[in-house]
């Protein structure tokens, strides 16, 4: 086996053949860019690099390595492959290629896109090597990202259906509006959709019956037409349309234009997330809670699932501030946090900090029976957490509401009812929860020692 293959292969510390992360193919004989491109791929897109530098070591490579190979990077010009043969082979195999490459011109260009490659790079400037990690991020984003295409043709005929396959996105088709609609009823995940100022049912109507349910911030969208009309690309965009692209379409600029896209909502998304965070403790802040909260109340109530509005808050916090400064303060913030995330599963239920000392939490699919006990699990569980602050260790106590949400009422008045509950768990000797259920237990079991 050639020197430098092996050596790669115990970079990937057996990971590219044990499956346990993406694995990348790196073909290039110039050591520096072989070097940095395996050190940037690893360390930013958490992948492993097996690198060769010959034609005849990348044959030997994909040989052994049973199909895991999900992504080439490839030159053009070896030693053994003086007229880009290894792209050829590449191909064969089935390998999606992305070209990095030091001569380039016209017919060349023609010739790659023929060849139907994911992406190709020019090694004549210093941010090379950032654009060919750049265009493998997108290409290992891209198989997470579900597009809608809707024209009216065959699937296998439509243009940008073939142009998005080959970038590795998730694609799906419709051949007419009202299938457009009824597939992103279903595809719930769509983030993206092109459509065709030719698609049967109006691809305006379109645009806009998209628009009232979806907005920019949730889901771009990019039309496109063979009518080389600039009124058509304004009346798409005045409709909610994201972007606009006149066909036939020159690959460069299709690809540029959707990346664009997917790198907007990508950025969107991530400015979002801050903005709904609690700084300190990492969970949901007071106002994503009062946003998020009513959606989630009315799919229970739509589906006639059960219910629960909590309000927790931490006994005598005053007093950790008070006795141990703020930052002992905010360590207690933190670990109580830690544990509410840690036993409650983010996907279903709803955790935030309301401020100060106090937290809310929605649980779905939980009665006040079952909610109640739930929290009283809660409330252990952190009364067994010791904070040490120098020689000391201190206990944290909670005391807990929760309110059943069995009708349609406004969000505050859910909440409203769970603070009730926690005032009189304040009220009784802190360090419990106080519920409906709980109290018809505390009657009942009194009524037994009478």
């Amino acid at each position: 086996m050639h020197g430098n293959l092996r050596t790669a292969q115990i970079r990937t510390r057996g990971g590219a053949l044990s499956g346990s992360r993406p694995c990348i193919l790196v073909v290039e004989d110039t050591r520096t860019f072989t070097t940095v491109l395996a050190h940037r791929f690893e360390t930013e897109l958490a992948v492993d690099v097996v690198t060769c530098q010959t034609l005849k070591d990348m044959q030997r490579a994909i040989s052994e390595s049973q199909g895991r190979f999900m992504l080439g990077v490839v030159d053009l010009n070896l030693a053994d492959s003086p007229k880009g043969e290894v792209l050829d082979y590449s191909l064969e195999v089935g390998l999606p290629t992305i070209v990095f490459t030091g001569t380039f011109d016209f017919h060349m260009r023609e010739s790659l896109l023929q060849k139907n490659v994911l992406d190709y790079v020019i090694k004549d400037n210093s941010g090379a090597i950032d654009s060919i990690v750049n265009a493998v991020r997108r290409v290992l984003q891209n198989r997470n990202i579900r597009v809608l295409v809707a024209d009216g043709r065959e699937q296998e005929e439509s243009e940008a259906v073939q142009m998005l396959l080959a970038q590795q996105f998730l694609v799906v088709h419709a051949g007419s509006a009202p299938e457009a609609m009824e597939k992103l009823g279903k595809y719930r995940d769509i983030e993206l959709v092109l459509i065709d100022d030719a698609l049967p049912g109006g691809g305006v109507e379109l645009v806009k019956q998209i628009r009232r349910n979806a907005s920019a911030e949730d889901m771009r969208i990019i039309g496109f037409s063979t009518r080389q009309n600039p009124l058509t690309c304004a009346v798409f965009l005045k409709a909610g349309a994201s972007d606009f692209l006149y066909q036939p379409f020159i690959q460069e600029e299709f690809q540029c234009r959707v990346a664009q896209s997917v790198d907007t909502l990508s950025q969107i998304k991530k400015l979002q997330a801050i903005a709904s965070r609690d700084f300190l403790t990492d969970t949901y802040n007071r106002r994503y809670f009062f946003e998020r909260g009513p959606i989630l109340v009315q799919h229970c109530l739509a589906r006639h699932e059960p219910c629960c509005a909590v309000v927790l808050d931490i006994d005598h916090f005053k007093k950790f501030n008070d006795t141990y400064g703020h930052e002992t303060g905010d360590l207690v913030l933190k670990t109580v946090a830690r544990k509410l995330r840690q036993m409650i599963d983010g996907e279903t239920h709803l955790i935030a900090r309301l401020g100060g000392e106090e937290f809310a939490i929605l649980l779905r699919n939980m009665d006040v029976r079952e909610a109640t006990e739930y929290c009283d699990l809660l409330r252990e569980e952190i009364a067994r957490t010791n904070i040490l602050f120098e020689d000391e260790e201190l206990s944290v106590r909670v005391s807990i509401g929760v309110a059943i949400i069995s009708a349609e009422e406004t969000f505050d008045n859910y909440l409203h009812a769970a603070d009730q509950y926690l005032y009189m768990a304040k009220n009784s000797g802190r360090n419990r929860v106080f519920s409906d259920y709980s109290i018809t237990q505390l009657f009942a079991d009194r009524q037994k020692a009478g």
